[in-house]
């Protein structure tokens, strides 16, 4: 399905990460990865690298540094020509913008979640418009989504910024879409990853979906969610732009708790 296919991935901090599993998933079908991290963080990027099928290269990229964004769209173009798809697995917000205290939460944490979390799905895909628009067939630009449709327990300012992310995605695909250049998001259900584990309350998060998702939900399980990444990058994708996939076992469909 991306035999040939040359992908671009962010947030792989470890092999528990769900853009690991797009990337594992990726390769197993025929396309060439490389990923991105940026300070200490690289250095379990690297070792997470290591444990892929083909341990790709991993470029340095801070997305809130416009100095990464030039060079790693530089790198992209010198390596490859084009960009046939892009997976934006970035989001980050401070301790005082999660965990209940949203009235409390200052302007400054606020706008670290806004920019981190969403104005850089912005920046990232502008970087690369480029080399997506010079993909055969056009490029696909893919974001992870939480559903910002509702306010949740603990996630405070996180889920304003995903609201921001939504909202971010749509105008992509209206001013990408004129250069064949297609913008997907994946909302999925609660995944126990290194990020998550900082959000205080995710436990109680996760136990909703246990509880209420027709379909069931493993939160250890990201192998639904990097399967539906992986077919929004794919050219079975290619009439679909301005999209908020739903990968959650049904929850975001349910109106009460099942009985």
């Amino acid at each position: 399905m991306l035999d040939g296919k040359r992908l671009l991935i962010t947030g792989v901090l470890t092999r528990g990460s769900i853009a690991f599993e797009v990337a594992r998933q990726a390769q197993d079908l025929g396309a060439q990865v490389t990923l991105t991290s940026f300070g200490r963080a690289r250095r379990l990027t690297e070792r997470a690298a290591r444990a892929l099928p083909i341990p790709p290269d991993v470029l340095e990229l801070d997305v809130t540094k416009p100095e990464d964004l030039d060079a790693v769209a530089a790198e992209i173009a010198s390596r490859w020509g084009a960009l046939d798809g892009l997976l934006h697995a970035i989001a980050f917000a401070p301790q005082d913008a999660l965990g209940g205290g949203f009235l409390e939460t200052p302007v400054q944490s606020a706008l670290t979640a806004f920019e981190t979390s969403a104005f850089s799905f912005k920046a990232l895909a502008a970087a690369l418009a480029p080399a997506l628009a010079a993909a055969e067939g056009g490029g696909s630009v893919v974001g992870l989504d939480f559903d910002a449709s509702v306010a949740w327990p603990v996630y405070d300012w996180m889920g304003v910024a995903k609201a921001a992310l939504e909202s971010v995605s749509r105008y992509l695909a209206r001013d990408l879409g004129p250069r064949g250049i297609r913008v997907n998001l994946v909302s999925a259900g609660p995944i126990e990853t290194i990020a998550a584990g900082g959000i205080p309350g995710f436990d109680e998060l996760a136990s909703l979906w246990r509880a209420g998702a027709p379909l069931g939900w493993d939160t250890r399980d990201a192998a639904p969610v990097g399967a539906t990444v992986c077919f929004l990058l794919s050219d079975y994708a290619r009439a679909i732009t301005g999209e908020i996939v739903h990968v959650d076992g049904g929850f975001h469909a349910m109106g009460a708790p099942l009985r």
